[in-house]
């Protein structure tokens, strides 16, 4: 039976329809092959129709208002009011729209079970809204959720009886892939999920359908969009002596000021529960986010895919604390915007943190590889921030087209997860009270 908000890692999966007795893995897999491809489809289509919609509202906001009210894109004053605004305008939603779009989202987790319909057309506008007005939240969790609830409402009604998990994997799979550009994400993740489940048939007739999915929302985006995770950074040579060490360490320290967000989400949550409304919680967490988008600049705004790569872009730009309150600030920025009610995901802006903490270590420490100090910065902030692990290695490779930091990204994680594993998670109880 699911749970309330169960994380990814530990909900029941069947991918596959009940089987009769003795029946051929072919016969048990046929039928899932058009249902798998078109869920694909479907997934990327709902993420690329929401991320441009997001991006042309965000153009309207930040750049085509600003310029005709004489004032800075990205002023301090503009960020502040606009900040502010997103928090009015999403906080209205939350009261009024049907459904209060979606359960409190520090309360929920990548994959969760299927929201009512109705809750659908709340959330995503207020998803459109905290993507546009520059909140530091991604797309990931209220997609996955709203391609969740489509396909298994489409789903149970096209095939009754079929078992919810497998529509639920369809569509996290398929949404996976299209924000990955790959389902190579989506099949390692639940290769985790399903290794240690009963089902028929062996592992790879349990993971086809949803590696399925994710290969189509994949292709689907890259047809239509083109994604790349590719930060240019320099070419790492391979592995020298040294560099083992310097990928412990950094992941290792990336993970411990993840986990400080982490251990700080209870009690910022706490806070602005107390203050009883949407309409007072979510706006005051605009202004809060409009202040840290002025402390740290206005690329710690927005879910930080773009602004990422700026980042990366001139890894000498900037100093070793510049680096360091960039990193702090998008933390604390996720955190409160994770807290106070804003609707999104935290792998992306989890990412920008870590390229900022890389870099921070490399401008403290030359001999330190740009782009070895990257990867682990982001291998460690994710383990701490999403605690899966395949997510975590998958991210912080593609950031790079060298597969030489593959050995030490494996060996980084050791140290890594030791420290993260078995302590709260970034995701609370409804009580308000930390999930393990």
């Amino acid at each position: 039976m699911l749970c309330g908000f169960c994380p990814l890692r530990v909900w029941p999966v069947s991918t596959e329809a009940p089987a009769a007795p003795g029946q051929a893995p072919v016969r048990r897999l046929l039928p899932l092959i058009v249902p798998s491809a078109v869920v694909g489809v479907a997934a990327a289509l709902v993420l690329l129709g929401v991320s441009l919609v997001a991006e042309q509202l965000k153009d309207v906001l930040w750049e085509t208002l600003p310029d005709a009210l004489g004032v800075g894109r990205y002023s301090v004053l503009w960020m502040l009011v606009m900040l502010t605004a997103t928090g009015v305008a999403v906080g209205l939603v939350v009261w009024k729209a049907p459904g209060h779009a979606g359960p409190d989202p520090a309360t929920t987790g990548l994959v969760d079970p299927p929201l009512p319909p109705r809750v659908l057309p709340g959330l995503l506008l207020a998803t459109v809204l905290a993507l546009a007005g520059g909140v530091s939240l991604g797309p990931e969790n209220p997609i996955t959720a709203a391609n969740i609830a489509l396909a298994y409402w489409l789903g149970s009604r096209a095939a009754p009886g079929s078992p919810a998990a497998l529509w639920m994997s369809l569509a996290a799979a398929g949404t996976i892939g299209a924000l990955f550009g790959t389902p190579v994400a989506a099949a390692l993740i639940f290769s985790e999920v399903l290794a240690g489940q009963p089902g028929p048939g062996a592992l790879w007739d349990r993971l086809l359908p949803p590696l399925l999915a994710g290969g189509t929302g994949a292709l689907t985006m890259t047809l239509l969009a083109h994604p790349s995770f590719d930060l240019s950074l320099p070419d790492y040579s391979g592995p020298r002596w040294g560099d083992l060490l310097t990928a412990l360490v950094i992941a290792s320290a990336a993970a411990v000021i993840g986990m400080a967000a982490v251990y700080a989400l209870p009690y910022v949550h706490g806070a602005f529960a107390r203050l009883g409304h949407p309409m007072l919680a979510i706006p005051v967490g605009g202004v809060v986010l409009g202040l840290l988008g002025a402390l740290g600049g206005h690329l710690t705004l927005f879910k930080g895919l773009d602004e990422v790569k700026t980042l990366a872009g001139d890894p000498d730009g900037w100093s070793a604390g510049r680096f360091a309150l960039i990193a702090v600030v998008k933390l604390v920025a996720l955190v409160v915007a994770a807290s106070c009610g804003f609707r999104g995901g935290r792998i992306f802006p989890a990412v920008f943190a870590g390229v900022a903490l890389g870099l921070c270590a490399h401008a403290l420490v030359p001999q330190a590889h740009p782009t070895l100090a990257v990867v682990c910065g982001v291998l460690g902030v994710l383990l701490a921030v999403t605690r899966q692990g395949w997510i975590s290695l998958f991210t912080a490779a593609v950031l790079v087209s060298d597969p030489a930091v593959l050995p030490l990204l494996v060996l980084a994680s050791v140290p890594a997860w030791l420290l993260v594993t078995g302590r709260p998670q970034m995701q609370l109880h409804d009580d308000g009270t930390p999930v393990r």
